[in-house]
């Protein structure tokens, strides 16, 4: 697949052994140490702004943001998507992938670049996709930071009930209605000390629509199927031994913040960053004392330690 040029960067592609094809955009110098971002439920490489991407590479990093299956340019499984009931009642079809499928996809990205270990960051879904890549495959693991995630377990980490309404409104069709139903949820979740830039939210949900190789509307089906595929995954968090930081906010209507708590109970020496008024979103506000808390955290482990210094 040729690479193609956009306003963040250039779409390059990984074909992986699996048959999957992983977009992914390459930031920064070679040499630096490498940071992998791994994006959230229906989320494309995009989401990632370029101020954020551009936050890290200025403090030293090489910045790889990737596509997760079933999203923007990487591969849309031939597999149907799950009926509605079977994503309300959690029975995911026989031919379902699960997380360790995409953290599968992730890894082979870093193979197809030939990065031996990597900081490993992931927010919402990514971070469970994240947090998958330092139980399974440790040693390319150098740090793992999961934001605004959660463990899997039943009890923690779930969405408050008008958020569920707001998931339960019929897909959108259309490249508009696509932004209208972004910005309603983004409203909703972003927490109520950051308001959202609507024209900059506007934009990035066109983007991701444009992006789009496939039907977005499958695609976060068969992502929601691959969370409800994996379960509770707690017990493997727990043989998690890279140093590991977990961030978010104390106001999320997405991932309530008991996720990132049974995160940080579940991970040894997990070190825990907790920010006043912010939700299920990085408004730009946030992006410089987030990828400051990302690199302290990346720098600490590079001098040897394994803990966070938190001001």
């Amino acid at each position: 697949m040729p690479e193609t040029s956009g306003a963040e960067g250039v779409d390059r592609f990984a074909a992986l052994p699996s048959g999957v094809t992983i977009c992914f955009r390459d930031f920064g110098d070679e040499a630096d140490p490498a940071i992998l971002l791994v994006a959230g439920l229906g989320e494309d490489l995009t989401f990632w702004t370029d101020s954020f991407s551009g936050s890290l590479v200025a403090r030293g990093f090489r910045v790889v943001a990737i596509d997760n299956r079933d999203v923007g340019q990487s591969t849309f499984v031939s597999a149907p998507p799950p009926a509605l009931w079977r994503q309300i009642a959690a029975r995911p079809r026989g031919d379902a992938y699960a997380l360790a499928d995409m953290a599968q996809d992730a890894v082979g990205v870093l193979d197809h670049l030939g990065i031996p270990r990597v900081h490993l960051v992931g927010r919402s879904m990514g971070g469970m996709i994240a947090q998958t890549i330092a139980a399974t495959a440790p040693e390319r693991v150098l740090s793992l930071t999961s934001l605004y995630s959660t463990t899997g377990a039943k009890k923690v980490g779930r969405p408050a009930l008008s958020t569920i309404r707001l998931l339960a409104a019929p897909p959108a069709r259309t490249r508009t209605a696509a932004v209208r139903a972004h910005l309603r949820l983004t409203r909703h979740v972003a927490g109520t000390g950051y308001p959202i830039d609507d024209v900059a939210e506007a934009a990035i949900a066109a983007r991701g629509w444009d992006r789009s190789a496939g039907d977005p509307a499958a695609g976060v089906a068969r992502q929601i199927q691959a969370i409800q595929r994996s379960g509770d995954r707690t017990s493997q968090l727990r043989t998690i031994t890279a140093p590991t930081l977990v961030i978010n906010g104390d106001r999320d209507l997405l991932v309530d913040p008991s996720g990132g708590a049974a995160t940080v109970r579940a991970i040894r020496s997990a070190q825990h960053v907790v920010i006043p008024g912010m939700g299920h979103h990085i408004p730009e506000a946030l992006v410089g004392p987030v990828t400051e808390y990302i690199a302290q955290h990346a720098n600490r482990v590079g001098e040897g330690g394994n803990h966070v210094r938190i001001s």
